[in-house]
Formats: C-alpha cells, structure tokens, sequence
C-alpha cells in the first residue's frame, strides 16, 4: 500500500484513469464489433454506417491516447477495405 501523501494520491489517479480508459476501449471494440457484424451480415449500407460511427471513436480514442494512433489507422483501413469489398 501507498505510504506517502504522493503515492496515495497516484494510486487514486491511477484507478479513476484505469475506469475511464477501459470504458473507453471498450467502446472502441463495440464499435468494430458492430462493423464486423454487418459485414458477416453482407449488408453494404449497414456496413458503412457503422463504419462512419468505428472511425469517430476509434478517431477520439486515439486523440485521448487510450489507443495508440496507428492501432487506429490500421484498423480504421482494414475494416474500410472489407466494407468497399462488399460493394
């Protein structure tokens, strides 16, 4: 356990942080999820709305750090190759 006033504080930081980002990245997973989804579904227009929505959040994860910005432009063209794929 925490002994100083500082590692205290760090500790309580960390665990608020911690709630946040897993809420966070967790958001993301749905998201890709939901594009996945449609895509199994074979439903183009579906598709690419959940993919404008993917990208918002996989965008605002990565401007927030709870992803890194690579991670999020890989999987934003990889989802966006499998949705022009079923055009």
């Amino acid at each position: 356990m925490a002994n100083s006033k500082q590692a205290i504080k760090r500790a309580k930081q960390n665990a608020e942080t911690y709630k946040l980002r897993h809420a966070q990245r967790s958001k993301v997973r749905t998201a890709v999820k939901a594009v996945r989804a449609s895509i199994a579904a074979n439903d183009p227009a579906q598709a690419k709305e959940m993919l404008n929505n993917a990208e918002k959040v996989l965008d605002s994860s990565a401007s927030k750090k709870v992803i890194h910005k690579n991670a999020a432009a890989r999987t934003k063209s990889r989802l966006s190759k499998a949705v022009k794929a079923l055009s």
